[in-house]
């Protein structure tokens, strides 16, 4: 198989590192990539949502399948662009129909779909600027904290959450009448606050059957003890201890089959992954959100802990026959500490050159987020630079081993955060 996989952080480094171990995979290229993801794979300079060189490039190298990594090709219409294409509708792209995309890129869409099929999550109303003056009433008695969330993509910045009545108005006029976050912001989704523990589930689903993934909890804050602003993620641990049997059982019962059965009774094509961001209140899972593709910094413990050619799982959904294979999970646990630049996640400075990084090991491997190469260095290019990842028989002894790797791993500004995982380790 030729495989056209699109993005250019940690999530496609792992990825491409996954699928590269298939027998199946003899040629990968990586649009755009990175400097870590070149070393499994051609990197190609062409842009996620570039559809018109992406064609070209799929038919001049006879590609035969393609990845998106990240949401935004796949809420731009990917899926559908190929669909439509005669020279393209056989190559299969695994990820959602730009309808199944809605899942991640309108919050409104979203709840009103696990609004009609009783899904679990947290009670809401949306705003726009029709109904404006209505939407700072609602606020002003509504019970704290309050969740504000633009109903488009934002970048992972679109939440707000504030126990200020005054503050969330406030919020809210920047985000539908100054657009402070664009398009996204048009539409405002206020929410119920949620008290209790997140995670992070995967199903990869062919449009009638789904398969599990390794369950993961990532860190969002920059601070230790979760604090300070929100990030794309510092780090993540797999497996998720609360996330036992019994709680997986209610996961899929209340969530994971009516979101799988809800998408095909409404005649919405989705072929590719389902990341529910999942909060337990009281040990009862609700849905956060939905997002149409793999998370970051997850991926980068799900991969190493998946057993399986994930290339045959892949192969198994366009003609959805998931059902036919079965997962099989590493007894190990993972761990990622993701290194980030100074300043990060607001400004921060690009081409500090990075030395100390590891060869692979069984145990250990280092995924590129924000690199890129130049000649024979390895640069940065990004707020989020490196995740290292290492597995080991618990947790606690596995972020001991990714801790010790960030502090051999060297550039100017480097910051990482030393607590990820805390909540599970003494």
């Amino acid at each position: 198989m030729n495989i056209l996989l699109l993005g250019s952080g940690g999530r496609e480094h792992a990825l491409a590192w996954k699928m590269t171990q298939s027998p199946a995979c003899t040629k990968l290229f990586i649009a755009p990539g990175n400097a870590g993801t070149a070393q499994h794979g051609t990197n190609v300079n062409i842009g996620v949502s570039d559809f018109a060189a992406i064609r070209d490039f799929c038919l001049d190298n006879e590609i035969t399948m393609v990845v998106p990594g990240s949401e935004e090709p796949l809420v731009n219409g990917i899926y559908d662009y190929f669909k439509q294409d005669e020279t393209l509708r056989h190559i299969p792209v695994i990820g959602p129909s730009t309808e199944g995309a809605k899942l991640e890129g309108s919050k409104a869409f979203a709840k009103e779909f696990m609004l009609r099929h009783n899904i679990p999550t947290a009670a809401y109303r949306e705003f726009s600027a029709d109904n404006f003056e209505e939407g700072v009433a609602y606020l002003r008695q509504h019970s704290q904290p309050i969740v504000l969330k633009a109903d488009g993509l934002a970048a992972g910045k679109g939440v707000v959450i504030t126990s200020d009545h005054e503050e969330a108005v406030k919020e809210f006029e920047e985000m539908i009448k100054s657009a402070k976050f664009g398009d996204a912001g048009r539409k405002v989704v206020i929410e119920q606050f949620l008290t209790g523990i997140e995670c992070s589930v995967f199903v990869l689903t062919d449009g009638k059957n789904y398969q599990l993934l390794p369950v993961a909890k990532d860190y969002k804050r920059i601070g230790e003890g979760d604090t300070g602003l929100n990030t794309g993620g510092m780090g993540a641990v797999s497996p998720v201890p609360f996330a036992n049997q019994p709680f997986m059982a209610q996961v899929e019962e209340q969530i994971i089959r009516p979101t799988v059965e809800g998408l095909a009774a409404e005649n919405i094509i989705y072929q590719g992954f389902i990341f529910f961001g999942l909060i337990s209140v009281d040990g009862a899972p609700h849905v956060i959100e939905y997002n149409c593709r793999m998370g970051d910094p997850e991926t980068e413990v799900v991969m190493p802990r998946l057993q399986n050619d994930l290339l045959e799982l892949f192969a198994a959904v366009p003609g959805q026959q998931l059902d036919k294979l079965q997962v099989y999970e590493d007894p190990r646990a993972a761990t990622t500490v993701m290194l980030v630049s100074g300043g990060y996640p607001e400004a921060y400075e690009k081409g500090m050159e990075i030395t100390g990084i590891p060869e692979p090991a069984k145990d250990q491997l280092v995924f590129h987020a924000g690199t890129k190469a130049d000649g024979d260095k390895v640069l940065t290019n990004g707020g989020r630079v490196l995740a290292i990842t290492s597995l080991a028989s618990d947790l606690q002894v596995a972020l001991a081993h990714s801790k010790q790797t960030a502090e051999r791993i060297s550039f100017g500004g480097k910051y990482y955060r030393r607590d990820i995982g805390y909540e599970f380790v003494s």
